[in-house]
């Protein structure tokens, strides 16, 4: 008899309680909550770092543009195919215009002698992203 006892007590003492289970849930979660705010904090601060990277690109391009043809290009599309001025010795970039990190064209004006290069940004009204 005395066996008997023994086994019941080992069987009712091993495991967890529910409670025990909910709790270890709940903490995870919490967790798993914070580690994704701040993920997504550091995703939109890189994709803007590599939003200014890629403007920056565009006006060292526009910039050895102006150097070798003696004016700015009038479009972007100047620096990856001829646009028939004398000097030209592009493509200024390789592989194409590049999009920003949202998918979006990067946009360029001329105003008397600068330009400036300009993204629209994530979307979330958080405004542009310009070269000056």
């Amino acid at each position: 008899m005395r066996g008997k006892d023994n086994e019941k007590r080992r069987s009712g003492a091993s495991g967890f309680t529910l409670i025990e289970v909910l709790l270890v849930v709940a903490i995870l979660g919490i967790l798993a909550g914070v580690v994704v705010v701040n993920f997504a904090g550091k995703q939109k601060k890189a994709m803007v770092d590599a939003c200014r990277a890629s403007i920056q690109n565009i006006c060292t391009a526009v910039d050895m543009y102006e150097v070798d043809t003696g004016r700015l290009p009038p479009a972007l599309n100047s620096l990856i195919q001829s646009d028939g001025s004398p000097n030209w010795r592009g493509p200024y970039i390789r592989g194409g215009l590049p999009k920003d990190p949202w998918g979006n064209d990067y946009q360029y004006s001329q105003s008397g002698d600068g330009y400036q290069v300009v993204s629209p940004g994530p979307g979330d009204g958080t405004g542009q992203i310009t070269s000056w």
